[in-house]
């Protein structure tokens, strides 16, 4: 899709901050994805946890936790159309 938009410098300046908030955002969950995953690794290998697993895996929309040779990870489901 080819065109043009025309939108005051204030909105283009605004959008241009909100750009750079959510590209942070986005880097943060990913880092506290990796840090969760951490800590569960860490619950599994102490406690046998695969029932809560199940359940949380159950009632999540949006993720599920695999655990594949002692380590979790958090995997994000596809979104449904």
């Amino acid at each position: 899709m080819n065109g043009t938009v025309t939108i005051s410098l204030e909105l283009f300046d605004k959008l241009r901050t909100e750009s750079e908030k959510a590209t942070k955002l986005k880097e943060q969950t990913i880092q506290a994805s990796k840090e969760l995953e951490v800590f569960l690794s860490f619950l599994v290998t102490r406690e046998n946890i695969s029932e809560y697993l199940e359940e949380f895996n159950r009632q999540s929309l949006t993720s599920q936790i695999v655990i594949s040779n002692g380590r979790a990870k958090i995997k994000i489901n596809e979104p449904k159309d």
